[in-house]
């Protein structure tokens, strides 16, 4: 499989101060990458000029959900092969691509998820973060019989067989339980990989509070209950 069969899917919003340096840092691995801008009014536009890649537009904001939607359509009509989610608020590192697609290469996973709490991963979460954690853990073990070591990293990948299973109609942050809760249904084969996530004081900023993570859980939860 060539590099070129590797799409990287990027939401952003409002994402004008960091997405120059996250595309940077990618470009050098001969990926593709797939930009999908949800809305920005910052000027996140003007910060992509000079770059090979694929620019998609929301000219509404609907969420990071939709947003991953977006890409993941657009990069299974390009004939991905595998389909990687990065954020664009720089707490990923593109070091950890290249592991996080070799069981899919290998055939060993049809998703492969990051993991910020396995030996060798390196994170500056917050103790309380860590908290709500271990509880959306606990909570998608019960409701999916999948045990992760980490909830609602947003460093995934997927073959193309488990990108075309996904049909996300959560729109906003929820999109995260109701990935799992398609692997789980589709039995997909799953794996867990060390990934390192540094938190920075914009991306603190960027992200959802603690008691938001577990609002957004338990709605989930409730719409599939009651569906």
């Amino acid at each position: 499989m060539r590099n070129s069969d590797v799409y990287i899917i990027i939401p952003v919003f409002n994402e004008a101060q960091t997405i120059r340096s996250v595309i940077e840092s990618l470009l050098p691995m001969g990926y593709k990458i797939v930009v999908v801008d949800d809305g920005s009014t910052d000027g996140t536009i003007n910060s992509l000029d000079g770059f090979r890649l694929f620019y998609l537009r929301h000219e509404i904001n609907l969420g990071q959900g939709a947003a991953l939607q977006t890409g993941i359509t657009y990069a299974l009509m390009m004939n991905a092969l595998v389909l990687v989610t990065f954020d664009g608020d720089g707490q990923h590192s593109a070091g950890d691509v290249d592991n996080l697609i070799k069981p899919l290469l290998l055939n060993e996973a049809d998703v492969v998820l990051g993991s910020r709490f396995l030996p060798s991963a390196f994170t500056n979460i917050s103790f309380f973060k860590k908290e709500a954690i271990r509880v959306a853990r606990l909570m998608n073990f019960l409701f999916t019989g999948v045990w992760l070591s980490d909830a609602h990293n947003g460093l995934r990948a997927f073959n193309s067989k488990a990108a075309a299973a996904l049909d996300l109609k959560e729109n906003g942050m929820a999109h995260a339980s109701e990935i799992l809760f398609t692997i789980h249904q589709s039995r997909l084969r799953i794996r867990e990989i060390p990934a390192s996530i540094y938190y920075t004081k914009y991306s603190k900023g960027k992200g959802q509070s603690v008691l938001n993570s577990i609002k957004v859980f338990f709605d989930i939860v409730l719409n599939r209950i009651f569906e």
